[in-house]
């Protein structure tokens, strides 16, 4: 019967088959830096990879005075070490005593040197950022004629909005020549008036992307008054020309979603306009019914008619006011009149003529009041109550009364 071992005898025993390996003892592996973390304890894990395969990696804390870099995300790099099984958990890996970068780690070097200069010019700043149209009719393409990405960008366009206008500039996106080309490209569609621009290409190593890294494409995006959508590789590479672009798409198909607006979403959006609209108009038609109702209310009291009115019953208040006034002033007075009647008619002469008193007078009817106005022989008058008698003196006497 077969021999039953346990998994620790198992991973043991390969263990022990890596370690009598004399290949895999001492091996310098080269590949891409992905997933790579600094652990507290001073352990770097990491994997490397190439276009097909990973590794998994772990540069323990007493081997990394032989790293004389950052190690981080993208670097080309060659590690030397040995490949063992982590008895634990059953699986190999690559320990590392030793890392140094490959040619294309003088690239990433390169690409970090001028990314930190442009960013110190301020060519990666938000405010010169331009904003995507989102309604753009013309849309301009700077890649390869051939690829996956321009057949990518025109499925997508003509699937969103076959009405959109498509202007293809192709150019070189990899190798000698390729960042001329790709200057060239955006200048000749700047001169075009377009509404947008997209610039970009496939995925690929950071060698195949490096023209888009390139200062003199960064300074023709900079530069260029259309607004520019980047679309270079997959949504992990990331290139210089992504950060001075107006918008970074993660890649060339999402670049056409952002360039190209829906047009089966137009009548949702002409909808809620119309909704807008027509909110906004019955709003204005009750302000300004409001504001009318206000002014006929003004003109109303303003109308000459109105104002006729208003003066005439006025006039008739200040009217009533006179007459009652002037009945009041005719009353008082009447009553005032009546009294000084009264005593008038109590000091008049006539009233007095009653009881036997007469009023003399003389020829010119000057009225006499002492002896001493008249002579003997003259002819007076008396007035009585009820006539008058002519007379003439025959005999004056003086006579002076008691004043009591």
């Amino acid at each position: 019967m077969a021999s039953i071992y346990s998994v620790r005898q198992v991973n043991a025993y390969i263990k022990n088959m890596f370690t009598q390996d004399f290949v895999l003892n001492k091996m310098k592996i080269k590949g891409e830096v992905s997933n790579c973390k600094y652990h507290t304890s001073g352990h770097i894990y990491f994997t490397l990879k190439d276009e097909t395969s990973t590794l998994a990696c772990v540069m323990f804390y007493k081997n990394r005075s032989g790293l004389n870099f950052h190690l981080q995300e993208g670097q080309k790099v060659i590690c030397s070490g040995m490949i063992n099984v982590y008895e634990r958990d059953g699986r190999y890996q690559l320990y590392v005593n030793q890392v140094e970068q490959d040619g294309a780690g003088d690239l990433y070097q390169r690409f970090q040197e001028l990314k930190l200069r442009l960013e110190e010019m301020g060519m990666f700043a938000e405010q010169y950022k331009q904003p995507i149209p989102r309604y753009a009719k013309s849309i301009g393409i700077v890649t390869a004629a051939t690829g996956a990405a321009i057949h990518d960008i025109i499925q997508i366009a003509t699937r969103r909005n076959p009405y959109v206008q498509l202007y293809l500039q192709p150019a070189l996106v990899q190798g000698d020549g390729a960042a001329e080309s790709i200057v060239h490209g955006i200048q000749v569609l700047d001169r075009m008036n377009l509404d947008c621009m997209i610039v970009g290409r496939g995925g690929g190593s950071i060698e195949d992307l490096w023209a888009f890294n390139e200062e003199i494409v960064a300074r023709a995006i900079f530069e260029c008054e259309t607004p520019i959508i980047s679309a270079v590789g997959h949504e992990v590479d990331v290139t210089i020309a992504d950060f001075v672009a107006d918008l970074r798409a993660p890649t060339p198909s999402a670049a056409a979603e952002l360039a190209v607006f829906d047009y089966r979403l137009l009548d949702g959006v002409l909808e809620e306009i119309k909704q807008r609209m027509e909110l906004s108009i019955n709003q204005r038609l009750q302000l300004e019914k409001h504001r009318l109702e206000k002014e006929l209310l003004r003109l109303r009291l303003l109308h000459p008619g109105n104002q006729l009115l208003q003066k005439k019953q006025c006039l008739s208040k200040l009217q009533g006011e006179l007459q009652r006034s002037m009945e009041y002033y005719l009353e008082k007075n009447r009553h005032r009149l009546e009294l000084i009647g009264k005593r008038l008619q109590g000091a008049s002469p006539l009233n007095k003529l009653t009881g036997g008193y007469a009023y003399l007078s003389d020829q010119e009817g000057d009225p006499i009041e002492s002896i001493d106005q008249i002579q003997i022989g003259e002819t007076i008058f008396l007035r009585l109550k009820d006539g008058r008698v002519q007379t003439s003196v025959l005999k004056k006497e003086q006579i002076r009364y008691d004043d009591r």
